[in-house]
């Protein structure tokens, strides 16, 4: 089940849910909206899954940058969240839909235990500026069922890292996991 806002900000309260930068003002009925980081990763040339991805990185002025179509930018969240008690979903929301601009399609689900700034995976379908700091999207916490199973004390599928993310998935290809 979704918590509603009310209940967001209570598992707040009681330490349940972590929320950093948290603003009481971004709560809404069933999520909390979520705001992209200042610093984009740039993707460049043609990916391949056995290779590291190799990137640009810079960080988003304050008068914003334009993303351009046919490119995929990582970005990060602003908000760094977690929770033992629930997982969390990340979602975009419409307003950044209508400006065609989808975000985390691929893994929108945080494990009970993660606690993270989130790797956004972002596109553009048409030229589109976008500000640090400007709202992207919804939150959602889900309570679970069953023994918990905290995703930190979990043997970790890959090495852990700070900021923006990259796809790690040439660490199984070389490591002979496939």
């Amino acid at each position: 089940m979704i918590l509603t806002g009310p209940a967001i900000a209570a598992a707040i309260q009681a330490g349940e849910i972590t929320i950093a930068p948290y603003d009481p003002a971004r709560l809404s009925p069933n999520a909390y909206d979520w705001r992209l980081g200042d610093t984009l990763r740039v993707c460049d040339g043609d990916l391949d899954a056995a290779a590291p991805t190799t990137f640009t990185e810079q960080s988003l002025p304050a008068a914003g940058l334009v993303l351009e179509p046919g490119v995929l930018y990582l970005g990060i969240s602003l908000e760094r969240t977690g929770s033992e008690t629930y997982a969390q979903m990340l979602n975009g929301d419409r307003t950044i839909g209508c400006l065609g601009i989808w975000v985390h399609v691929s893994a929108p689900l945080g494990h009970q235990g993660h606690a993270i700034r989130w790797t956004l995976e972002i596109r553009a379908a048409r030229p589109v500026r976008v500000y640090p700091g400007m709202t992207f999207g919804k939150l959602v916490f889900l309570t679970t069922h069953g023994t918990p199973a905290s995703y930190q004390q979990q043997p970790a599928k890959y090495a852990t890292t700070d900021g923006i993310g990259i796809s790690r998935l040439y660490e199984e290809i070389h490591g002979g996991v496939l």
